[in-house]
């Protein structure tokens, strides 16, 4: 009888059979460490080594369950096959035994092997009793300074886990934070990504900022702004038990494809520069997506714009349509950084009731008139001066001074004058980027 008959451990619960192995394939890495801390996940993710033809077995194990195949590193023969609820890696055996493969690894955690017919492990780092104590200890400095990526990637297993790094591990990855340098800004915007995502995320951020692993790719931030962090998870906390509705929206992914969510939007808004421009070089340099990189802005100029001692029945309409306009999606996000900056619940809930209303006049204008007609009704040329009269007729609405298409054509050349000089000093979106 299997000993782990509902881990990962067990062939029972892989999407294939265990006789499709050759005898001498090893499951090794987080789905090992994950099993013998009992951390279950929704979907599976394993790794083989094979000490050969590790390419040609994936592939027969594709073929024969029709699964998605994918050669991830022809040279060093790694291999992914994708299934609809697990992804399986096999990868070739690194060095003349299985032992040797686990010492190149990052952290003797990762460095335990299981052969499944046996039911034995292969822990020649002793990292099941690192796991006993909650400790990260590396391998070895050469092997952190061979793949830098993994100076990182201890403080997110560290947050993932609620793990501490042993003093010795930390004093290496302090000495070698420079070698970040070396790796693509995709790989380190990934493991930031999944620090920031982390609910234990904060203070291992804080400590990876005070040790100097982003000192490179986030100059500007700074231990200290670990208190606004540790804001925003409270943030986080009040709005959970205030409105569920909106802790769904913001922890969930912007996109599907996107796994950031409003919440590391927030975080992220805290750690880059406050200069615009800085802060969007730094973000651009990581390789963060547009549409992160955006929300980012646009939400430092909305915390700009409305300080925490005004309220929303102070503020002009005019102030607020152009304040929402600048949010756009990222709104939720500013809910999580004002709820941190201490203002009012009463506040932020009217305001949120305005986005949350479709067609709201403020926070989701709808036109009277469209461009097209507008130009042929009061003989305008095209261009930028059709757009702003647009913008004041949608705020004249707002203001409650039109109701009809008529009576926006009407006081369409009210605006004409002036139409071409709008102030733009409250229009977030007309800064450059």
């Amino acid at each position: 009888m299997n000993r782990f008959p509902c881990s990962p451990l067990s062939p029972e619960t892989w999407p294939f059979a265990l006789e499709e192995l050759p005898s001498n394939a090893c499951l090794v890495g987080g789905a090992v460490r994950d099993a013998l801390l009992d951390r279950r996940s929704d979907r599976l993710d394993l790794d083989f080594i094979l000490p050969d033809r590790a390419i040609d077995i994936a592939r027969a194990v594709s073929v024969c369950h029709a699964a998605g195949f994918v050669v991830l590193d022809q040279a060093r023969e790694i291999a992914r096959v994708v299934f609809p609820s697990a992804t399986v890696d096999f990868a070739l055996q690194e060095g003349c035994s299985l032992e040797a493969d686990l010492q190149r690894r990052d952290f003797t955690v990762n460095a335990i092997a299981y052969d499944p017919r046996t039911s034995t492990f292969i822990d020649p780092l002793d990292g099941r009793a690192d796991l006993k104590r909650k400790h990260l200890r590396m391998i070895s400095a050469e092997n952190l300074y061979d793949d830098p990526l993994r100076l990182l990637r201890a403080y997110r297993q560290a947050a993932q886990l609620e793990f501490e790094i042993d003093q010795e591990t930390r004093a290496a990855i302090r000495q070698l934070a420079p070698e970040l340098s070396r790796v693509a800004a995709e790989r380190v915007c990934a493991e930031l990504g999944y620090v920031l995502a982390s609910a234990g995320g904060t203070v291992w951020l804080g400590r990876a900022i005070a040790d100097g692993l982003l000192r490179i790719h986030l100059p500007s931030a700074t231990p200290d702004q670990v208190v606004r962090l540790m804001a925003i998870d409270q943030a986080v906390a009040t709005i959970r038990d205030r409105d569920p509705e909106l802790y769904t929206q913001i922890t969930t992914p912007l996109r599907p494809t996107i796994l950031t969510t409003f919440v590391a939007i927030a975080k992220l808004t805290a750690i880059v520069s406050q200069d615009r421009e800085r802060a969007e070089q730094e973000l651009k340099a990581l390789k963060f997506s547009k549409l992160e990189w955006r929300s980012v802005l646009d939400l430092q100029a909305a915390l700009d714009r409305m300080p925490d001692t005004v309220t929303v029945q102070s503020r002009s309409v005019r102030d607020l349509f152009f304040w929402f306009k600048g949010l756009g999606e990222t709104f939720p996000a500013w809910c999580v950084a004002a709820v941190a900056a201490g203002i009012e619940w009463e506040v932020i809930a009217g305001l949120l009731a305005m986005y949350r209303t479709p067609g709201h006049p403020i926070a989701h204008p709808l036109p009277f008139v469209d461009g097209k007609t507008l130009v042929a009704a009061l003989d305008l040329p095209r261009g930028p001066i059709v757009g702003e009269l647009l913008t004041e007729l949608a705020i004249a609405r707002a203001e409650g001074k039109v109701s009809t298409e008529a009576e926006a054509i009407g006081l369409a050349p009210e605006f004409l004058p002036a139409a071409s000089h709008l102030d733009r000093s409250t229009r977030p979106l007309d800064t450059k980027r």
